[in-house]
């Protein structure tokens, strides 16, 4: 199969000794869960860490930086009769007022959906019931979240409660807020499948980054890490497309077409965050009427207020990449995946759980 050259063990020593070479200390980050999965269930932490490379997960679990807010106004909506569908970790995200699944035991009208369209099936089927859609995810999932609105296939019972994000301004409010040192970032292919290269640049041109987009398998993450110790051997700061069997310098322009169609930018919060500018993927007006904010904003008014992180939880310090997931004082102990204590516990692209999954933390 294609993908086992891309894990071929003999290269990969190849380029780590490379690394080695070039006699480079360094710490990067990268901004997704995938990434995240490839470094530790295939051992690259140590190997890395031996050439010189830190590199460290930032926000790149779309489930993660949902707002305990946000799963609250779906729990409320569920418990006002309305039908919430939502991807799997979802539902497991734990808040003050309980999670999804709680509100399912509780009697709710709550479902798994894989997509979309699994949503827009179930209204058709079901004319007497209102759903809600929870959307989830970055460039690189809103897209499929638009084409119902966009082709008119939405149904008048169907309503979308978008948690959708843009990528590119939390980078910008990760550098602006200086918590981290960072010398590089590692670029998340499959976003970069849909915007292109070009709302990165100005991370290497205006901050003098190192960038690389970089693939999924194991030696896509050791090669996008040699790109970016070449580059600060070098004294150079550019993005480079490590991931070029997919993706585009102008990305996918039909998926851009519809994100430009459906959505507009306004300010909003990210699980531990303060408000970032211009990130949230708002329905346009013209969509009002499957605007599940818009629709349903009495039933929103009765939401309660929740913690953002309780009992002790670190994901906010965890998604900012100050900590590793082991330093949260509950990981592994009040925090595991049957009993998770915050989204990161949940989410198979969240740190602490791929951590507990793939360290021996059982």
């Amino acid at each position: 199969m294609t993908m086992f050259k891309y894990r071929d063990e003999e290269t990969a020593a190849k380029i780590v000794k490379a690394i080695k070479d070039l006699d480079v200390k360094c710490r990067v980050m990268h901004i997704c869960g995938t990434h995240q999965d490839t470094i530790v269930r295939f051992g690259l932490t140590s190997l890395l860490e031996d050439a010189g490379i830190e590199v460290h997960q930032g926000p790149g679990c779309p489930v993660c930086v949902t707002t305990s807010r946000e799963i609250a106004d779906a729990i409320t909506m569920a418990r006002n009769g309305l039908t919430i569908c939502a991807f799997g970790d979802m539902m497991r995200v734990p808040t003050t007022i309980g999670s999804l699944f709680d509100a399912k035991a509780d009697g709710c009208d709550v479902r798994i959906v894989y997509s979309i369209e699994d949503a827009v099936r179930m209204a058709r089927a079901e004319p007497a019931k209102k759903f809600v859609f929870v959307g989830v995810g970055f460039e690189t999932t809103a897209p499929s979240t638009g084409v119902p609105l966009v082709h008119g296939d939405a149904p008048e019972n169907f309503t979308v409660y978008s948690c959708h994000r843009y990528t590119v301004p939390c980078i910008d409010k990760i550098l602006g807020m200086g918590e981290v040192k960072i010398d590089g970032l590692i670029q998340p292919g499959h976003v970069c499948v849909i915007t292109g290269l070009g709302p990165f640049r100005k991370f290497s041109e205006q901050c003098g980054i190192p960038q690389v987009v970089c693939g999924f398998e194991p030696l896509d993450m050791l090669m996008s890490c040699y790109l970016l110790a070449k580059q600060i051997h070098d004294g150079k700061a550019v993005i480079e497309n490590e991931y070029s069997r997919l993706v585009r310098d102008n990305g996918n322009e039909k998926a851009r077409q519809i994100l430009s169609e459906v959505f507009y930018p306004t300010d909003g919060e990210w699980r531990g965050f303060p408000v970032i500018e211009n990130s949230i993927m708002t329905l346009k007006p013209e969509f009002a009427d499957h605007d599940a904010k818009k629709v349903y904003e009495d039933i929103l008014k009765k939401t309660p207020s929740v913690e953002e992180d309780a009992n002790g939880c670190s994901c906010g310090e965890v998604l900012r990449g100050l900590i590793d997931s082991e330093q949260c004082p509950l990981f592994g102990t009040a925090c595991k995946p049957t009993s998770p204590q915050g989204p990161c516990m949940v989410s198979m692209e969240g740190n602490c759980n791929i951590a507990y999954r793939f360290r021996g933390r059982l």
